[in-house]
């Protein structure tokens, strides 16, 4: 087990969210499931996720961020995490049927806006700030001028 892991706190819906989470990541699983904590693994990273009961829901204070390669990786998973419940917010971040905040960000965006440019990082910024999911084909348009 790796020394840090991060501890999710849900009302009644650990095993479910393990599950959901699980199915949008090829190299997941779920690694332990009894009723109260179930532990699982996303690409190689560890969770706990526990039935704890409403007394403390999820707020946009903590996210899940996830580095896409692709503008389909992007879509596939917006798609399923806004999906049912979940809901857009600005900026790339996205809530999931849960609650639970996520970051849903492509490399592109943080290459073009660390341009040394400072006009093109500029309209690369101006641009994602108009977007709820992130359309890499904009920043780079953004980017060009």
């Amino acid at each position: 087990m790796q020394k840090i892991t991060t501890f999710l706190w849900f009302n009644n819906q650990a095993r479910e969210a393990a599950a959901f989470y699980c199915s949008l990541f090829k190299n997941s699983r779920i690694v332990t499931d009894t009723p109260m904590v179930v532990v699982f693994e996303l690409e190689g990273q560890q969770f706990m996720a526990l039935n704890g009961g409403p007394r403390f829901p999820f707020t946009e204070a903590i996210s899940l961020y996830v580095d896409c390669e692709t503008q389909e990786e992007v879509d596939t998973l917006w798609n399923k995490l806004t999906a049912n419940g979940g809901a857009e917010s600005m900026c790339g971040w996205c809530k999931d049927k849960y609650g639970l905040s996520w970051q849903i960000i492509p490399k592109t965006l943080i290459r073009l806006m660390n341009d040394p440019d400072k006009e093109k990082s500029q309209r690369v910024m101006e641009a994602m700030l108009q977007m709820r999911k992130i359309d890499i084909r904009k920043l780079e348009d953004a980017w060009r001028g």
